[in-house]
């Protein structure tokens, strides 16, 4: 990967950027703005936001400031779990559509498994994709379970699954069965919310090149194929996040990030959440 605008082919043909910018827990208004508008001053071109971050519009008018055209961006959004099933998934889309003054999104995403809905909540998506409303579709937080179940009946298979994935949780057999699947994984909480910033490890591999251990850890993602969507409010942080086609990890680096797996959550386990 050279550059910051490099993309992966999702199986319906469509391209999406291997780097993105994460908008979670940035505040609706001027944070979520200026994140927004200085990410796209950076060279990011994605942008991940979900109904439930509460911060659609403030993306929509980043997006709208920024004056790129809309064909270079890929904008993605999510519908959240109370809103799932067949006619209210319709409804919370257009509301999303609305909010971020956009005609269609890139990428739309059923947030979590939610039982007993997300079947019809895919219904309303594939409708949603064939109508052209989505360029793509796809899950978050689907263990292979989920996604064996959803794809029973599914007439589209999902494009994207999009994961807490960091060194302290791989999620390998996720990733297996996506790639035999031709599924793209996306790694939300890449950096665990900073929870792996004075890692040993990472920091001793990112001194051999002069990069911080979050550089680190999202070149370990782009190397592994895996989409990833870091978030920072600080300004100079968005920056050195997009700062990673200068260097590249060796095999060795890559397996001893590898060997710090510990199937450690910083969020939610998929298979038992309550909201």
């Amino acid at each position: 990967m050279k550059t910051i605008q490099e993309t992966i082919q999702l199986h319906n043909g469509v391209k999406m950027p291997r780097l993105g910018f994460g908008v979670f827990k940035v505040e609706e208004g001027s944070e979520v703005v200026e994140s927004v508008k200085t990410a796209l001053e950076a060279g990011y071109r994605s942008i991940d936001t979900a109904a439930i971050y509460r911060n659609e519009e403030g993306v929509g008018k980043a997006i709208q400031e920024a004056n790129i055209p809309r064909e270079e961006l890929f904008i993605t959004t999510k519908v959240w779990n109370k809103d799932q099933g067949y006619e209210s998934t319709m409804k919370a889309f257009e509301d999303s559509l609305e909010k971020l003054g956009l005609d269609y999104v890139d990428l739309y995403l059923i947030h979590w498994p939610v039982e007993g809905k997300y079947k019809d909540t895919w219904r309303a998506i594939e409708n949603l994709y064939e109508s052209g409303k989505a360029r793509a579709i796809g899950v978050c937080n689907f263990n292979v379970h989920h996604l064996k179940d959803l794809m029973e009946d599914a007439d589209v298979k999902p494009m994207v699954n999009q994961i807490e994935l960091h060194p302290k949780l791989t999620q390998r057999e996720v990733r297996t069965f996506c790639r035999d699947n031709n599924i793209v994984v996306e790694a939300w909480s890449p950096l665990m919310h900073g929870k792996l910033l004075e890692h040993p490890v990472l920091k001793e591999i990112g001194d051999k090149y002069n990069k911080t251990p979050a550089q680190v850890i999202l070149k370990w993602d782009l190397q592994h194929d895996i989409v990833t969507i870091p978030k920072s409010v600080n300004p100079s942080r968005i920056r050195e996040n997009a700062s990673l086609f200068d260097f590249s990890l060796t095999n060795e680096d890559m397996q001893a990030i590898d060997q710090l797996n510990e199937n450690e959550r910083f969020g939610p386990d998929p298979d038992h959440f309550d909201f």
